[in-house]
């Protein structure tokens, strides 16, 4: 059994710059890879069987079982032509704009010694970055991944108990005609729309670190820099390339 760790990402900032014929919409974005994450327990299956297992912090089943077109570990066994058996201990929230499950396919892709990140970003727009790590300028659907200086820094997360569909946001961000967001992330006004309970999460964050808090990705995530132990809050540090 082979152990791989599949760490978080945090988007610094997130601009929408267009919208495919196809429906993709295409970003230009800064993001970092932090020290928050997953862990993997992989097993080789010799006679070709794919097993996923998710589990939480208490060992027992996390949430919903996913069909296995759905699932991005799945999906990247697939992609590697590989067979193993994958046991995946979260620690990392769904829907909470971090990329857990693109940080999971991605560690199972580096364990394969799968690289190529234009196919990586077919199963999942993250899985690129996630792939890579580090501190990144990310481009088109997410398939473009240009490295940065890495720049050690600490943030606070404020881990909303609320799950954001990827999916629903963007599709907001259309409907509210494709705003501008005033904070670094274009997807904040449509998060806010899909999940109005946000503000209030942000608003108390907001008051209690004297910052204005930015959101991760499509939400629903918090956080800011520094320091601000708490509730609900992991302090995280950015790390290097994977």
């Amino acid at each position: 059994m082979i152990e791989a760790l599949a760490p978080a990402k945090l988007t610094l900032s997130l601009r929408i710059t267009g919208v495919r014929a196809d429906g993709y919409h295409e970003i230009d974005a800064e993001m970092a890879t932090l020290d928050f994450f997953d862990r993997l327990e992989i097993l080789p299956s010799p006679d070709d069987a794919v097993a996923v297992r998710m589990l939480d912090a208490a060992g027992d089943d996390y949430g919903a079982v996913l069909p296995a077109a759905d699932n991005l570990v799945v999906r990247a066994l697939a992609l590697a032509e590989r067979a193993a058996r994958v046991t995946v201990h979260k620690a990392i929230p769904a829907g909470a704009g971090l990329g857990g499950g693109s940080a999971d396919a991605a560690a199972v892709l580096r364990w394969a010694g799968f690289t190529d990140a234009v196919r990586a970003a077919s199963i999942g727009a993250d899985v690129a970055f996630c792939l890579a790590g580090g501190r990144a300028r990310v481009r088109g659907i997410g398939e473009i991944v240009e490295p940065l200086e890495y720049v050690p820094e600490q943030y606070t997360l404020l881990l909303v108990p609320l799950s954001c569909s990827t999916e629903a946001v963007y599709a907001a961000w259309d409907e509210l005609g494709g705003p501008a967001g005033d904070n670094g992330n274009d997807l904040e006004p449509a998060a806010l729309r899909v999940s109005p309970d946000l503000a209030a999460w942000r608003d108390e964050f907001g008051d209690s670190t004297g910052q204005t808090p930015r959101l991760a990705g499509s939400g629903s995530t918090w956080f800011v820099a520094g320091v601000h132990p708490g509730p609900n809050r992991v302090v995280v540090t950015t790390t290097g390339p994977l």
